[in-house]
This record gives structure tokens, sequence and C-alpha cells, in this order.
């Protein structure tokens, strides 16, 4: 089969394109911009096209599949549907996909990355041979977010967004958590909770193949085994026992001995943008750099009382790039009592990075990175425009300081620098 995917350099959609190319496919991929995820694909042997024109649809494509982002005027989207070529949104071919496996399917707002890394390592110590799509780089993976095996079992990353994983269909679902997210989609976190509610109903039924299907979810610190797992995570936070509980349960239902769940779990060092320690520089003083993917005000406040809990006695500095007008709009309120209540020596809140296709110009001009610093109105947080934020930290951060590099967005060039 030759595939062509639109919008190739997104997280779910390069995974998908590294899974067609392994089972022999012909693929091909557009993006509007070159990334590291592109130049991943190209040396795998994955032919890119950085922009959209209508020329690379070419008319013996048996399959089209679009990134989420991609919008209906896009004109290889146009090209493909004119000439009569099929076409499948991300979600609708992975949906296929998990028809095709006994899927595990990891959802949430918070965690999901590093549930279904843990989740997955853990299947393949214990020798299960998972094929896995993640929303991040894992090292043990080769720093791909795609891993893939020679079993029935599938491990992904379930995004709420787009209402998204209604197209799959998991035999064990993991909720790590529900919490006022996309709501540049959802409208409300009334919404939101309907959304997972239709989403567990995707679990097979009395009668169908699977059944019974798994649920994992609402697991606490209480739990009995949160002690042990506490003493053994090398990757911080309270967040991070919730994460290994989740996938310690996904482990039992599929008979994997503990020690093995414990062992695997213990070796865990975290992924990429997901609390990931590096020795840099600042000037010439040697730092502790931390990069973490941190956008939603609950993953700051677990982030940053982790980052604390880890480094108890050093001076800590945050850079925190907000991801989205939309979501600082939506959210602004719980940004402002986050960052009220967080305590870190010094926080630099730069400018806000938008998100192709999910702006708009009224809200834009409604909030901006400026407008939260005024309202949170703390001697210890302040705005700096991102272009200044090198020099700053050059000038600012001391010895042996920890600089902590947080968002979604592409900040994470700037933990590079150092």
């Amino acid at each position: 089969m030759k595939i062509h995917l639109i919008g190739i350099g997104g997280i779910g959609v390069s995974a998908l394109a590294q899974y067609y190319l392994g089972k022999g496919h012909e693929v091909s991929g557009s993006d509007l911009v070159a990334s590291e995820i592109t130049n991943f694909l190209k040396q795998k042997g994955v032919k890119i096209i950085i922009g959209n024109f209508a020329k690379n649809i070419e008319k013996d494509f048996d399959l089209v599949i679009f990134s989420p982002a991609v919008k209906k005027d896009n004109v290889e989207f146009k090209t493909a549907k004119k000439l009569g070529i099929k076409t499948q949104s991300y979600p609708e071919s992975l949906g296929d996909l998990t028809k095709e496996f006994y899927t595990i399917a990891v959802a949430g707002a918070h965690g999901k990355s590093t549930t279904t890394a843990m989740v997955a390592l853990i299947l393949i110590k214990a020798g299960l041979d998972p094929t896995v799509i993640v929303g991040t780089k894992v090292k043990e993976f080769g720093n791909s977010n795609f891993r893939a095996g020679n079993s029935k079992l599938l491990v992904i990353e379930a995004c709420e967004y787009d209402s998204s994983f209604l197209y799959y269909s998991p035999k064990i679902i993991v909720i790590t958590n529900i919490d006022k997210e996309h709501l540049d989609y959802f409208k409300t976190f009334a919404n939101v909770k309907k959304a997972f509610e239709k989403f567990i109903m995707r679990l097979p039924k009395p009668g169908e193949a699977g059944y019974p299907g798994h649920l994992v979810k609402d697991l606490s610190i209480e739990h009995p085994d949160a002690k042990k797992i506490k003493s053994i995570l090398k990757v911080p936070g309270e967040h991070n026992v919730l994460n290994a509980l989740a996938a310690l349960q996904v482990a039992r239902i599929l008979v994997v001995p503990d020690n093995i769940t414990f062992e695997a779990l213990a070796e865990f060092t975290g992924t990429w943008r997901r609390f990931e320690i590096k020795e840099g520089k600042a000037g010439d003083k040697k730092i502790i750099v931390v990069s973490d993917y941190a956008h939603h005000p609950n993953e700051i406040l677990a982030t940053l009382t982790a980052t604390r809990e880890k480094y108890k006695d050093k001076k800590i500095w945050c850079v925190f790039q907000p991801h989205q007008h939309q979501r600082t709009y939506y959210l602004f309120n719980d940004f402002v009592k986050v960052f009220k209540e967080v305590v870190i020596d010094k926080i630099i809140i730069t400018d806000i990075y938008d998100v192709a296709g999910r702006e708009t110009k009224k809200i834009n001009k409604e909030v901006s990175s400026k407008k939260l610093v005024e309202k949170i109105n703390k001697e210890s947080i302040v705005y700096c425009a991102t272009d200044k934020i090198e020099k700053l930290v050059k000038e600012n951060v001391g010895l042996f300081d920890v600089l902590i590099i947080m968002g979604a967005g592409d900040i994470y060039k700037l933990a590079d620098q150092f």
C-alpha cells in the first residue's frame, strides 16, 4: 500500500507512520515545518515533504491519513477527496488498528505518556512484546514514540481532545484522572466528564469479543502498594506514584508477576520532557536543568511540588511558556491560583505558544502572559519575552541552581541551549 500522512510531524501521526513503514508499506508525509520528528522519520525511510501542496497527493495513493489539527480546507485533504482516495483521521486510523489487537488504552488529563511508557516497559520485561504508541519519546524505544511488537498486545495513549478516544476499541482502559482540559473543544467540564463516560462504554459488553473488559481508575496515594512504589521510583512526585499504581493494576490484570513489575518500575527513569534531568551551564556556571511538558495548572502544581521535594536545599528557577491562548483564557484563574501557591524561588513566564488551527483572534487579544503576571502579582514571578530569556538565565541563575523549563510548546529548545 501507498500511504500518505498529512501533519506527519505530530506525535501520534508519526507513530502510525512508523507502524505502516514497519509493515512494509510505502509511506510519505507532509508537515508545515521540519522538526526533530520529521528528521527522525526521514532517517527511517519515510518520504518527508515540508509544506502542504496539491502535488503531494499522488493518484495511486491507497490511503491518506490526516492529523486532527488538519482542517477540511487543507489543500492536500481536498485533493485526496477530489481524487477519490480513502481518507481517515488519525483517531479513525488508530481506531481500526485497536480492533486488530488486544488494546490497552491509557487516557486522562495528565500522566498519560508516563503511564503508557510504564505499562509498556513492564510488559516488555515480562516478555509479552507489545506494540506501543505513546505521546512522547522513550529512550528504551530508541528515542522514538513507537515500538513494534510481535504479539497481539497494543498499548496506546488515548487522547480525549476532539473526542478522539471514542474511535478506539480497548479491552483495558486506564483513566489517570479527569480535569478541566481542552475546554476550547469541550467548552465545559461537564462535557469533559461525559466524553470519558462514553469512552468507558467502549469496553466490550457481554457477548462481545474480549468480554469482560477492565477499567483502572480512582487510585489514591493511600493504596496499599503506594509506599513500596514510592520507595523504588526514580521519577519524583506523588503523581508518578499514582501513574505507577495504574501500571501495576494493568500488569496484574495481564497476570504479570509483581516482582517483574516492581523491577521494571524501579528501572524507569522517565521519558522525553517529563521531568527530564540534565547537567547544564548558565554561562560558565554548572547548573541542573529539568525539562518538563507541564502546561495545565494542575500539572504545573504537581511538577513544581515534586521539584521542591527533590531539591529541598537548592535555589529553583522556573521558565514557563503557556500553551495556547485558549487554554490560558479558559484556565486563567486556575493559573493565577497555582502560581500564587507554589514555593519556587523565581518564576519567569514567557510569551504564549500559539497552536496552529486552535486559536481565535478575539481570545488572543484578551489574554497574554503580561496580564497573567500582573494578576498573579507576586514578587518572585516576572514576565520576560522569549528572545530575552537566555540572557536573563545566564546572568542570574547561580552555580548549582536548578532551572526547570516547562511547557508543551517549543520552550524545550531552550533547555538544549544550557
